[in-house]
This record gives C-alpha cells, structure tokens and sequence, in this order.
C-alpha cells in the first residue's frame, strides 16, 4: 500500500461524491447525507476506496465522517497511509 497524501485522497473522494450522487457542486465539506447519499452510494463510494487503496474499509465509514474531507483524514490515519516526513 503506497503512501497517500490526505489532501490528494480528499480530492479522490469528493470526485467519487460526485460522481456517485450525480452533484458536481459538492466539495470537501458537503455532507454524504445532505447530498442525497443513501447504503448503495456509501458501498459504491467504498468500493472504489478499496479499489484505489487495496484495503478493507468499512462502510459505516461513510455514516460516521459524512464529509469527503472527514473521511480522507480517517482513512489516512487508520490504514497509516500519511508518507513519512522527512
């Protein structure tokens, strides 16, 4: 599993937000719930995660950081995926 910067992986996230609820205006902050999200776009959303990141990640995931940016940092802190400083 290759390092993954949080700000890189929020933007990979507020695209599949996008892409999954048909709403381009949505951004970092937009709420999962608020845009319309609902269980078939939290796995959508999660499977392309898991995809990108070959890692397990829960999908109750989406529920509890319903913000693209909320949900990078998790997901960045608890896979370890933050590249090491110098």
């Amino acid at each position: 599993m290759n390092p993954i910067d949080t700000a890189e992986l929020t933007r990979l996230i507020t695209g599949y937000y996008r892409e999954t609820l048909g709403d381009d205006t949505l951004d970092a902050t937009s709420d999962f719930f608020e845009a319309g999200g609902d269980s078939l776009a939290a796995f959508q959303i999660v499977h392309r995660l898991q995809e990108l990141l070959d890692a397990e990640i829960a999908v109750a995931l989406v529920f509890t950081y319903p913000s693209p940016a909320e949900l990078a940092d998790v997901v960045v802190d608890d896979l370890s995926l933050a590249p090491a400083s110098a």
